[in-house]
């Protein structure tokens, strides 16, 4: 018999982040599982711009998990440089499409 071929999919979120409320200093995840085939390139976004993570820049507290979760090693408040506050999707792209996560909120408490 003969195997059907494995066709290739576009994204789809199967994993959404949710609202998250953590204090200042804390460590944080924003969960996001993407499938698809090629396995997607998951990318975050805040308030419609492009989250860095630790691999575009060594120095940052963020970090891409492999499963396209955005770690944060500690959060930062808004007053801060560069706050971590706001309004966070993932995005997960292949060559046939992307697939965009519902939009979680990421709060820092305390100042």
């Amino acid at each position: 018999g003969s195997h059907p071929q494995l066709e290739d999919t576009p994204p789809r979120i199967v994993q959404h982040p949710t609202d998250l409320l953590v204090s200042k200093g804390d460590p944080a995840t924003l969960s996001c599982r993407a499938e698809g085939r090629p396995a997607p390139a998951v990318e975050w976004y805040r308030d419609g711009e492009r989250v860095e993570t630790d691999r575009e820049d060594p120095r940052s507290h963020r970090t891409l998990l492999p499963g396209g979760s955005l770690f944060f090693l500690r959060t930062l408040p808004a007053r801060r440089g560069k706050p971590d506050e706001g309004v966070y999707v993932c995005v997960a792209r292949n060559y046939l499409g992307e697939a965009t996560s519902r939009n979680a909120s990421l709060e820092v408490a305390g100042e």
